[in-house]
């Protein structure tokens, strides 16, 4: 593998230069564990920790090394103790609230390219799919929505026309990732040694996608559900895999819930991962307030739903003037 191969260009070697040193060599992050990253180099694919100093200077959490990320690697002690020594400056990062938390989490790095993927049937959601479309463009990088599962939906022109109106400017493909044919217009999106990055839900199809881009069953995949048509969670970290036909892909778990971080700059709420416990509650008008039944205050009880989100949820149902269930 080259670097090129991994999205290396002159432009990244002028940023290498600014800050090499003895003993430094580029890399790029291609998978993100709890204690270590793994790097790929021209020579080869090894494990990295990072430094304290590096851990104890980031203001944000986020500005740690990620997924995607173009590096400067300490080789001077030997393959076994590889540090990442340096973040070479981002061009786009696709960057989220973490879920629980006030801090950002870093999706990927260094993306060119953004598949937002969704799928008709039981995912088909109009208002998370605007979510995803500002999280990519507050990130830098180039949405593209690839709409599943045609296969399993009759309305499919009435479908995509509808995700056609959120955006003008966005891409939209209707495909079947089980179809390797399906999927061809995908291929421009890679030429040059583009990186292109996969988000959505789980059980939209992502990994099956990136097998078949791939051209190799690198991911593993599950059936689809027979009651609803949905695929399960089967995608555990964030990994970049490079094609041989030309670029790379960095596929994502599917996320259970979106709240952006810039939220400021765009006027979307996620509220994904509450919004199906309130079709649950006893009462479909419920306001999740004193209510008997209420599926969604007997989770914030369990400890499964934050405090914090479930008091803005309900000042949202409320400020909406309409029930949530």
């Amino acid at each position: 593998m080259s670097l090129e191969a991994l999205g290396w260009n002159g432009q990244w070697q002028v940023k290498f230069e600014a800050i090499a040193a003895t003993g430094l060599i580029p890399a790029r992050v291609v998978g993100e564990h709890r204690s270590h990253y793994q790097v790929a180099t021209e020579a080869m694919e090894l494990s990295a920790g990072t430094t304290g100093r590096q851990r104890n200077t980031v203001t944000l959490r986020s500005d740690l090394p990620g997924v995607g990320d173009f590096v400067a690697v300490n080789v001077s002690e030997g393959p076994s103790s590889w540090t990442i020594e340096a973040v070479l400056p981002r061009t786009s990062a696709l960057i989220r609230k973490a879920s629980g938390t006030a801090d950002p989490q870093l999706l990927a790095a260094n993306v060119d390219v953004v598949f937002i993927v969704t799928a008709l049937g039981g995912d088909f959601n109009l208002a998370r799919m605007k979510r995803y479309l500002a999280l990519v463009q507050q990130s830098g990088a180039a949405p593209v929505i690839v709409v599943n599962k045609s296969d399993l939906e009759n309305n499919v022109v009435g479908s995509a026309g509808q995700i056609e109106g959120l955006d003008a400017e966005a891409a939209v493909h209707v495909i079947s990732a089980r179809v390797r044919e399906s999927i061809h217009v995908l291929e421009q999106y890679f030429t040059g040694n583009r990186t292109v990055a996969l988000v959505g839900s789980s059980g939209v199809g992502k990994s099956t996608l990136t097998n078949q881009l791939l051209g190799r069953k690198a991911q593993p995949t599950q059936e689809v559900r027979s009651y609803d048509g949905r695929g399960r969670h089967t995608t555990t970290h964030r990994q970049l895999l490079v094609r041989m036909q030309g670029g790379a892909i960095v596929d994502t778990p599917g996320l259970r819930g979106l709240e952006l971080w810039n939220a400021a700059h765009a006027d979307v709420k996620s509220f994904d991962d509450i919004e199906p416990l309130a079709l649950q509650c006893r009462f479909s008008n419920c306001q999740h307030r004193t209510e008997p039944g209420c599926a969604v205050r007997s989770a914030v009880e369990r400890g499964e739903v934050d405090g914090v989100r479930f008091a803005e949820y309900v000042k949202s149902v409320n400020g909406r003037g309409r029930s949530a269930g």
